[in-house]
């Protein structure tokens, strides 16, 4: 039985093969669940005076983005036709250049849930309050705000969920 982790420890092998090695600068962020793979990788950034005003950096680095999605893009669609059929996943690709970060494609996969009237109130809140459109959108932006509030106690979950597979792998119905 092969866990999660050996798998996404797997696939991470096998991407770092068939990238080509002058895509990024360095060894790409692969990220997976259920749905996809998004593979972030550091591009190198344009050259500017050392004095360039924030604008123009930031500006650079934007286009610089750009110009690495539209220059790679054959080859992107190659490695993730491939990427898509061994693993049965959809493949994403962004790139981070000096402080600009960018996803070029993302899933964005439904989510079916059941909540109480008390949940409910709170999205219609939201909804009320013209931070979202609907309950899915403001759905969204719940899980966003907890994202970005609860890093420490996600990684801790993580970390948790890793050493369980480690224990389950070791069981009497590992092969």
């Amino acid at each position: 039985m092969t866990t999660r982790s050996e798998e996404e420890k797997e696939l991470r092998g096998w991407l770092a093969g068939r990238l080509p090695e002058d895509l990024y600068e360095g060894t790409p962020e692969v990220t997976v669940d259920r749905e996809e793979i998004t593979v972030v990788g550091a591009i190198p950034e344009p050259a500017l005076e050392a004095d360039a005003p924030e604008a123009e950096r930031t500006a650079a680095q934007e286009g610089r983005i750009a110009e690495f999605r539209e220059r790679t893009r054959g080859e992107r669609m190659r490695v993730a036709a491939e990427t898509e059929r061994r693993y049965g996943r959809k493949v994403s690709w962004g790139a981070e250049c000096g402080g600009a970060h960018a996803l070029f494609t993302h899933v964005a996969a439904p989510v079916m849930t059941r909540l109480r009237q008390p949940q409910r109130q709170v999205l219609d809140t939201l909804i009320a309050g013209g931070v979202a459109r609907s309950r899915s959108e403001a759905l969204a932006w719940c899980v966003r705000l907890v994202e970005r509030h609860t890093d420490d106690w996600l990684t801790e979950l993580r970390d948790s969920l890793a050493h369980v597979e480690r224990v389950r792998a070791q069981g009497p119905d590992a092969s």
